[in-house]
């Protein structure tokens, strides 16, 4: 049985690759798993609509008070570049959101959105025995959990 008191953590991943979606993911289980953590995932079509998710997980407990409330949010995912000025919006506006929820809101959020050339940049980032880039993102999360303890916001 799970702790009560660990962490509960929302993960939002972008399945448009998913190769190094399941990547990404599999170095954050690893992590958040090792720190106690407890976790329910959320799967998206891709990086655009992880600000509109992790929003809709936020709402959601106004209006459902059954559900246990996320202490952290995980964003993972993989934006590649293309031939059109598409890339620049996806990860603009995407990263802008995030930044944004994080910041009005307090949230704990660790960014895992890869912005890469090509896939054999994203399959190194991603990679548990590469950059591990989903860990590194679940260490995020769990250290602005540590700094939301210090400032007393934390575990709500």
């Amino acid at each position: 049985m799970a702790d009560p008191d660990a962490p509960h953590i929302m993960i939002v991943e972008s399945r448009f690759y998913e190769d190094v979606a399941d990547e990404l993911l599999k170095g954050a289980n690893g992590v958040l798993e090792a720190a106690g953590a407890s976790f329910e995932r959320v799967s998206v079509p891709g990086a655009f609509e992880i600000p509109a998710a992790i929003h809709m997980g936020l709402r959601s407990m106004e209006f459902y008070a059954a559900r246990r409330r996320f202490d952290g949010y995980i964003a993972l995912g993989c934006v590649i570049r293309g031939e059109t000025s598409h890339y620049d919006h996806i990860c603009g506006e995407s990263a802008r959101k995030l930044q944004d929820l994080a910041c009005q809101y307090a949230l704990a959020l660790g960014y895992g959105i890869l912005t890469c050339e090509n896939k054999e940049q994203a399959w190194e980032r991603a990679r548990v025995d590469g950059r591990n880039k989903g860990g590194e993102t679940a260490r995020a999360c769990l250290a602005m959990l540590g700094i939301k303890r210090q400032f007393h916001l934390y575990p709500r």
